[in-house]
This record gives structure tokens, sequence and C-alpha cells, in this order.
């Protein structure tokens, strides 16, 4: 039984590896890296803002995120909205699961932008597709206030999205996402 079980264990492990590789140059997975920290004492966060500021300007999804939370956060004077929206619409293109969360309620909720409710939707549950529990419920709420046809709409635009990740996924070095394992 430990045997069949570490054999399974291998072999699950063996599928999984070429998609670590895809991590970063895959748009929807998202790769683990450095995480900036912006709840500081107030003398060092000057420091940790540019810190982070210099993450997120290179590509850092979680810096990125948390960016959006400090400029959308109630610690702040005035929240600065344009700027939590930028850095989550930029966390959210590398497939960051918190920050499409988070984009796609202010989409719902019209804050800081137009209430939007179908690309409120679409966003949600590509949050939920990269793992927010979240997301999913708060997807079937929006779902629940739009009309058949948006939701039918909404549902095609995600279709497009998925058939182009797949032929993303297909152009790459590893080859069709269901191909054996070479």
């Amino acid at each position: 039984m430990n045997r069949a079980v570490r054999i399974l264990f291998l072999g699950y492990s063996l599928m999984l590896l070429p998609l670590a590789g895809l991590a970063e140059s895959n748009s929807l997975l998202v790769p683990a890296t450095g995480r900036c920290v912006l709840d500081t004492p107030a003398d060092s966060r000057e420091q940790a803002l540019a810190q982070c500021l210099s993450l997120a300007e290179g590509g850092d999804a979680e810096a990125q995120y948390e960016l959006g939370e400090y400029f959308y956060s109630d610690h702040l004077k005035d929240r600065d909205l344009p700027a939590a929206l930028h850095w989550y619409e930029q966390a959210s293109l590398q497939g960051h699961p918190d920050a499409q969360l988070r984009l796609g309620l202010l989409f719902w909720q019209g804050e800081g932008v137009t209430a939007n409710a179908l690309q409120a939707y679409i966003v949600l549950k590509m949050a939920a597709v990269n793992g927010s529990d979240e997301a999913m419920d708060s997807a079937d709420e929006v779902a629940e206030s739009m009309s058949r046809e948006e939701l039918g709409h909404a549902n095609r635009l995600l279709g497009e999205i998925f058939r182009n990740y797949l032929l993303e996924l297909q152009a790459g070095e590893f080859g069709p996402p269901f191909a054996p394992l070479r």
C-alpha cells in the first residue's frame, strides 16, 4: 500500500512539473515572487513603499496587489482609487486571484469606476478559476442581477478568453496542455 501511494504521488508530481515551468510565461498562472510589506511603522513606510513600487513596476504580481490594497485602504487620509485600480488591474492581468476579486467587486459596486455587472462577472469568474472561493460566490450574486442575455454574453466572452488561453498554452514550449508528458 505504501509503495502504491508513493508511486501515485510521484506520478502526480511529474505531471505537475511542466506546469511549474509555465507559471513564469503564462498569463493565468501566478508564479511565486518576492513580497512587499506596507504594514510598517510610519517612519519606515516611505522606504517600504519605494521598495514595493520597485517590485511592482518590475512585474511582481503580489507587490502590485499589495499596492492596490495600500491605496484602497482606509489608513490613508484619502483613498487613491485610481492608483488602487491601476495596481489591481496590473496584478489581475497576471492572474492574481485576490486582485481579481477586489477588481471584480469594484466593478460590481461601481467604486472608482462606472458599475459594470458584465465586467464584474468576468473578472470574478477569472478570480474563481485562479482559486478564490469568495469570487465564485460573488460571481453568482452578480449573475443573479444580470439579464439572461447579459449572462449569455458574459459566458461567451469567458469561453473566448479560455480558448485563447488554451491556444497560448499550445503555442508554448511544452506543447498541448493535455498531451502526455515527454
